[in-house]
């Protein structure tokens, strides 16, 4: 079987080339070379303070700089220009430092002779200057490949340190992936659970009085031509929810009669709070599955919305049989528990406590989030 020939690595655009290469030589890491340099002069300088400055000795200071700035340049360049050149070729660590390496060699001979011709010496006499070139060298050679190997590991690192936030990035998009997808699976069920049992009150009801489960089915389809096109948005109003809780209520309440009353207590202020959408809903009806229901003489819902600091306390209050049933056991109160942990964390809570004389008191704590900043009024109470 034939081997396949590797696929080629495109060469990355001369513009990337180019930012690579003033990504090393800039006026940055000039800078740092032109004290370099000073500092390998002023060995040769502290001895001239003894004795005294002149003319001949600060220039002689001068010329000593220029020329290891010609070497100090020359290297900075080559390993720039090395570094442009070497991008996107993939190669190795040892492959990548063992050309470095030896282009800055290369470069420290150049610049050896140039620093000879600049200075005046003649062609003829550069042999003679060999000694003296190959220390240049050695010295260059040194300090260009420390410089290049440093470079190469502080940007090895930089590569690295990038893959590893962008691995982080991509983790989190991929857990806000996941919470959202076990939003919405958790919201599926939630929903159902929800409507079917509602559905199951107006098949009773056209069971026993079809008149009146006629008119309850009317409201019915009122309530879900309002409800069903946001019920799988991620985020709804407490003014919303409390439309619907009351439009719920008083269908069960056709059903019902006497056995229910209700009541709904919230300040205009925190009407626009953004609560999730279904959470009340369910509260309520877990009242009136657990609690109301099973008792013969029914009872009374209470619905309230406080403003706790920067909380929005939400209770339903009933004045059923309390915790002697399997109240606060259903799928709806644990897939709500359930919402409130993956949207809010540990910001959000769902308790439930004993009501006074009898039933359950069902409270929902949110982090307050105003839509829109409304004028403050009076708390309103609707009845029924």
């Amino acid at each position: 079987m034939t081997a396949l020939p590797a696929p080629a690595i495109a060469p990355p655009p001369a513009g990337q080339r180019r930012a690579e290469f003033f990504r090393v030589f800039n006026v940055h890491t000039v800078t740092v070379l032109f004290y370099l340099c000073l500092g390998v002069v002023l060995p040769r300088f502290l001895p001239v303070l003894s004795v005294g400055l002149n003319e001949r000795s600060v220039g002689s200071t001068f010329t000593f700089l220029r020329q290891n700035l010609i070497s100090g340049l020359t290297v900075l360049v080559t390993i720039a220009a090395v570094r442009a050149w070497a991008l996107g070729r993939g190669w190795s660590r040892p492959k990548s430092l063992a050309v470095g390496v030896a282009c800055v060699s290369v470069a420290t001979i150049v610049s050896a002779l140039f620093r000879l011709l600049v200075f005046g010496v003649p062609l003829g006499q550069i042999p003679a200057r060999w000694p003296w070139a190959i220390g240049v060298w050695f010295l260059w050679t040194m300090i260009g490949g420390m410089g290049y190997a440093l470079l190469h590991f502080v940007q090895e690192d930089e590569v690295a340190r990038r893959a590893l936030d962008e691995e982080s990035t991509a983790q989190e998009a991929l857990t806000a992936q996941m919470t959202q997808a076990r939003l919405s699976a958790l919201q599926a069920q939630i929903e159902p659970h929800f409507l079917f049992n509602t559905l199951a009150n107006v098949k009773r009801l056209y069971e026993t009085a079809p008149a009146r489960g006629r008119e309850m089915l009317s409201s019915l389809i009122g309530y879900l031509r309002a409800a069903l096109p946001t019920m799988r948005q991620s985020g709804s109003t407490l003014r919303r929810e409390l439309e619907l809780a009351r439009s719920y209520l008083t269908i069960l309440q056709m059903r019902m009669g006497e056995r229910l009353r209700f009541s709904i207590e919230a300040a205009d202020e925190l009407l626009d709070a953004e609560v999730p959408p279904l959470v009340l809903g369910t509260l309520i009806e877990n009242a009136l599955k657990h609690g109301l229901a099973p008792l013969p003489e029914g009872g009374v819902i209470l619905i309230r919305a406080l403003r706790e600091a920067e909380q929005l306390r939400i209770e339903v209050h009933d004045t059923g049989r309390g915790f002697f049933g399997e109240g606060g056991t259903g799928v709806g109160l644990a897939n709500t528990r359930s919402r409130l942990a993956a949207l809010y964390g540990g910001n959000a809570a769902m308790q439930l406590a004993a009501n006074q004389p009898s039933g359950v008191v069902a409270t929902v704590v949110l982090p307050l989030t105003l839509r829109r900043r409304v004028a403050a009024a009076q708390p309103q109470e609707v009845g029924a």
